[in-house]
């Protein structure tokens, strides 16, 4: 199970319980609540640690939620802060910009930046309901100032990338019993990728924006398509290359600039994803070659060389390795 942090008012008195939850937001996020449900203030949080990167749940009544620059002041944490309403509606006002979200909007924001929250709920629904992060700014691998030119806008949560994201937060939140607390690093990486993925998206459509950032933009959509192709044997640099609309020597040299070819880094995945299945438990059955298959190496010994040459060991004394004799 990842490790988690749960808190409900319903362990307090009914007539304490709003003062309760403005008590836990003042601690956990350094903010002012005001609700005009005072009685019988129902709410509840789950914090799921991915890592550098935490994954949260709300559920509560209508009310809102004031950061004001001398709070900031207090307590600044330097995180983006991306929110996925379920149910209920939800605004944000800052100092210059304000917009309206419905129920699968994505929208970021920096907790550096004073700003309103109103959350209310839909006709026929008892609470707002909603999940997001809190994502270290540095660990997103875009110019700071070109994300802020998507701060309080608003992103589809259903459709493309957008869709991937939301279905993976609402996947991890939902499910979090089935995984262990050392998946939660992995995860936190798979969150920060599918996000800079949607903003690479949107960035890539604004024609403002210098070359330096469309071509990172550019990379960062590459490496969400392969990830999501590792399985298929027939992706190569040439379908990945067409698949962007660009030449195969124009994706070489998006990634001159990176730490490894394309064609390496593919490898590296590849290998990568083989090694978690060995250390699966429930795979610990699944023949090597079957899991060597899955991710692409046809050939047991190119396979074992790689992996050795990787690893500093055989796929099999790996195995071992990761399953120790009980």
């Amino acid at each position: 199970m990842l490790i988690e942090k749960a808190f409900s008012t319903q362990d307090v008195l009914v007539s304490d319980r709003l003062d309760c939850w403005r008590d836990h937001v003042s601690r956990t996020y350094t903010a002012e609540v005001e609700s005009d449900q005072a009685v019988d203030f129902a709410a509840s949080q789950r914090i799921l640690a991915l890592g550098a990167v935490r994954l949260w749940t709300v559920e509560h009544p209508s009310m809102s939620l004031r950061r004001t620059q001398k709070l900031i002041r207090q307590s600044d944490p330097g995180l983006y802060h991306l929110s996925l309403p379920l149910t209920g509606t939800m605004s944000y006002r800052g100092p210059d910009h304000e917009a309206d979200y419905e129920r699968y909007d994505l929208v970021l924001h920096d907790t550096s930046r004073p700003h309103l929250m109103r959350a209310v709920t839909s006709y026929g629904e008892g609470t707002v309901s909603g999940t997001g992060l809190f994502v270290p700014r540095k660990l997103l691998p875009l110019p700071e100032n070109a994300i802020d030119g998507l701060l309080m806008r608003r992103l589809s949560g259903c459709e493309g990338v957008g869709a991937l994201l939301a279905q993976f937060l609402t996947q991890v939140a939902r499910d979090s019993s089935s995984y262990r607390p050392d998946d939660g690093p992995r995860l936190g990486t798979v969150a920060v990728d599918l996000l800079s993925a949607l903003l690479a998206h949107v960035l890539d459509a604004d024609t403002s924006l210098p070359p330096e950032t469309h071509r990172h933009a550019l990379v960062l959509r590459i490496r969400a398509f392969v990830q999501q192709h590792l399985h298929d044997p027939q992706m190569t640099p040439c379908t990945i290359a067409a698949a962007h609309h660009i030449s195969r020597s124009y994706l070489y040299r998006l990634f001159e600039d990176e730490e490894e070819s394309i064609a390496a880094w593919i490898r590296g995945q590849r290998l990568e994803h083989a090694r978690r299945d060995l250390a699966q438990p429930a795979l610990r059955t699944t023949p090597i070659h079957a899991i060597a298959a899955r991710w692409c190496f046809t050939h047991a010994a190119d396979f074992t060389r790689a992996f050795r040459r990787a690893y500093g060991m055989s796929p099999r004394e790996y195995r071992s390795f990761a399953h120790p004799p009980q």
